[in-house]
């Protein structure tokens, strides 16, 4: 768990200035979507905890997911 909120911390909160309690939960409601599903982790070979199905593709071309205006970005490949 420490590791986690360290993560969380720096990648996310840290950058971010919070004007009340929902922009705070949805920080951190956006930031656990992303650790899920798009940030790949060592602990786990480099793979996704929650991976989609259609982002194996090997062909088509590479797109970004942004989320917090660029804060943490996901690059992926889009299917053919």
């Amino acid at each position: 768990m420490e590791r986690w909120f360290r993560s969380l911390k720096a990648e996310c909160l840290d950058r971010m200035i919070f004007f009340g309690r929902k922009s705070l939960e949805n920080a951190v409601r956006e930031y656990v979507e992303h650790y899920h599903a798009e940030r790949n982790h060592q602990g786990l070979g480099n793979e996704l905890i929650e991976p989609v199905d259609d982002l194996d593709s090997v062909a088509g071309r590479i797109e970004c997911r942004e989320r917090f205006g660029s804060m943490l970005k996901y690059y992926h490949r889009r299917a053919a």
